[in-house]
């Protein structure tokens, strides 16, 4: 009996498999975020493409780009294991540096840009999300690799 009462205060098991860096937790906000932009920016590339591609082509196909970026980081976060986890750092990475470069272009020369993009104003017409969820995402794939190695070494974890 005593061993019965044992167990069901345990914590439970840590999920196994290659999902387990998302399966709860952090890693399942990430993997929610990332998929409700691709859908985000891909609803709205796909509107602005087929209907308004001749005003302003280059936003529209960059807001194409953004949710072929947030679809690979939904990819590789929810894969979770040692693959997810550099699909998801290499969208991520790409992800960053598309909205640093097309937020600063897009102050500068107001006229490359006559219609926003997803990444434009550093992700201003999305609350600043965009700007902050390569940077959340990349700090929790440094943690997983942490937690990663970290079991490599303990393999009795």
């Amino acid at each position: 009996m005593a061993e019965h009462a044992e167990h069901l205060s345990d914590p439970a098991p840590e999920p196994t498999g290659a999902s387990a860096d998302t399966a709860r937790g952090p890693g399942r906000v990430l993997v929610a975020l990332y998929a409700v932009f691709a859908l985000a920016a891909g609803a709205r590339a796909a509107v602005q493409l087929a209907v308004q591609f001749d005003e302003a082509p280059l936003a529209y196909l960059l807001s194409a780009l953004a949710a072929v970026v947030y679809v690979v980081a939904t990819v590789g976060l929810a894969r979770g294991g040692r693959g997810g986890r550099r699909t998801a750092i290499l969208a991520c990475s790409v992800e960053l540096v598309g909205v640093l470069v097309v937020g600063t272009l897009s102050l500068v020369d107001r006229a490359a840009f006559p219609d926003s993009t997803v990444w434009s104003g550093y992700g201003q017409g999305y609350g600043f999300i965009p700007l902050v969820l390569p940077v959340l995402g990349l700090m929790w794939l440094r943690h997983r690799s942490g937690v990663a190695a970290e079991q490599a070494a303990d393999p009795g974890h």
